[in-house]
Order: structure tokens, then sequence, then C-alpha cells
């Protein structure tokens, strides 16, 4: 396989991704149990849609076919429902990409921010070309900061999404808080429909205390896979010496020859790694490592044909 890596990892260009989208053919992104949705499409049992055996009315949600509304509940209780029926399904596809200031940062090949769109081009083309719709949330500390993207079908739902992940490499995020993932979680519940399959982009440092219950509460419905995203010199120090770093604001000095700061750094990576894999094998939700060197192409490809 060609190796697409090649640009400065810092910056992402809408060119780059297209050219990873090149790369989708022979991605399945199938989901391994039953589900509810609401659209017609090509994932056949246990679905919701528009075909052929009625199954309820229900209020009318954004993205519903409008088709479907049912005028005569709608005139009673003076709120839009919609009609359900059992067929085969169209799955909405959501992506929900973490921007937040740690992940733009990255001592190997690209910073996380990039790996993540990167990936998010690759799987997003490899669900336009299975049929579903594409659909996002950018979120990140600063609420300015955050995009919301409906489900689209064709190239149309991609190249929103795409363009959204290169607008999001200028953000500027100049405080972390540990639970501004709540709050993206908090939208994705109303937005969802039962049946979508959501992907987390993320080095998941930003969960909050409420974040494993709405992760939860969402798994009940969907199909979850999470991408945690990490660099090298996340789990372990280089070797002992003084290493300056930056966030292009801040300045600090790490000394890798105390032994006792190795340990204590290497030991909160391990817990944080621990707690989240745990968390995902629990509720028997899918999870990918992906670090900033791997290649992501080769990495997807291997957990997803």
């Amino acid at each position: 396989m060609t190796n697409q890596d090649n640009t400065n990892g810092v910056h992402i260009s809408l060119e780059e991704l297209i050219r990873y989208c090149w790369q989708a053919p022979g991605l399945t992104l199938a989901s391994r149990k039953q589900v509810l949705t609401t659209m017609g499409g090509i994932h056949h049992s246990g679905f919701r849609g528009h075909g052929i055996d009625f199954l309820e009315t229900r209020r009318y949600q954004p993205g519903d076919d409008i088709r479907t509304i049912d005028w005569r509940v709608t005139a009673r209780f003076k709120k839009t429902h919609t009609k359900v029926f059992c067929e085969e399904r169209e799955r909405p596809v959501f992506f929900l990409v973490d921007y937040g200031p740690q992940m733009f940062f990255g001592t190997q090949k690209a910073f996380k921010s990039v790996v993540a769109a990167r990936a998010v081009a690759l799987l997003a083309c490899a669900a336009k070309d299975q049929g579903d719709r594409v659909g996002g949330l950018i979120f990140s500390p600063e609420p300015k900061n955050f995009r919301q993207l409906r489900p689209e079908g064709g190239q149309r739902g991609v190249s929103h999404l795409l363009q959204a992940m290169v607008d999001g490499t200028s953000m500027q995020n100049s405080v972390f808080r540990e639970d501004y993932m709540d709050s993206a979680l908090i939208r994705l519940q109303r937005i969802a429909h039962p049946g979508s399959l959501i992907f987390i982009f993320s080095d998941f440092q930003a969960m909050g205390t409420n974040t494993e219950q709405r992760l939860s509460q969402l798994a009940r419905h969907n199909h979850i896979v999470g991408v945690f995203i990490y660099d090298r010199l996340e789990p372990e120090l280089p070797p002992p010496g003084l290493y300056d770093i930056s966030d292009g604001k801040q300045a600090l000095t790490i000394n890798s020859a105390d032994s006792q700061l190795c340990q204590r750094y290497q030991t909160q990576f391990n817990q944080r790694r621990t707690y989240i894999t745990t968390f995902f094998q629990q509720r028997r939700l899918q999870l990918l490592s992906l670090a900033t060197d791997d290649s992501v192409c080769d990495v997807l490809q291997h957990s997803f044909t």
C-alpha cells in the first residue's frame, strides 16, 4: 500500500484528505449487532425505515424523510409525527472528533489532530461507498469552535465533513477543560437516531464525570467505535537528558534523567489507557489504538477488512 503520510504533519489540507479517500476501497464498516434506524438503504434485518411493514408512529426528528410524516397523527397532537417501517436500512455514520488543545501535539510524524483527520477521511469515504449517510461533530473546550454536520448521503456528506476537518485545524483553544467531551455527547444524543454507527476520535483526556453514563446510553441503541490516538512520547519519556517542549505559548524543560518523574509520567499514561480499554471492553465496544507514527491506512485496513 502506498504510504500517504508524507506531509508536514502539523496542518491538514483538503487535497491530502482526498488522497486518503482513495485508500477507502476494501474497508467494510459492518455493525456487530442488530440496531435500529429510520432510513432506507442496504443494511438488513432488525433495522427500521420506510419499507414493507408498519412498526410505529413517533415524533418527527431532523433528518427524517418528510414522505413518512403521519399527517393524521400530526393533526391530532399538533406535533409532527412520522411513520416507522421495517425494511432494509441506510445507516447514519457520525464522526465525533476531539480538537481540544492536547490533540494539537505530536513528536512522531504528525499531530494527533492530523492523524484523526486522516482516519476520518478514510472511514467517511468507506461509509459513503457502502451507501451510508455521513455526519459529524467536531468539538473542543471553546463552544464557538463546535461544528455539527447532519448526516448526508453521497459525496456531499463526505465533502462537508472533510472541509470541517480542515477548518478545525485552525482552532484556537487556550484552555483545557476535562469535561468538554460531555457537552459533545449531549449534542450527539439529541441528533443520533437509534441504529447509528458512531466513531469517536480522541486521546480521551477530556472524559468527564458523566462521560461513562452518556456513552453507555448511546451504546444501547447504536454501534460505537473508539479510536484512541496517542503520541509515542506519552507512554514513555525519551532517553535521559534535558528536553525543551512548548505549546507555542509556554515553554517547559523536562529532565528525563529523573527516574521518579519518568515513573510517575509512565504510570499516569498507563492508568488512562487501562481505564479507557476497560471501559470499552466491559461494554463490548470496539476500541482501536492509533499512534501518531502509525500508518493510518494500514491500521484501518487491518481493523475493517
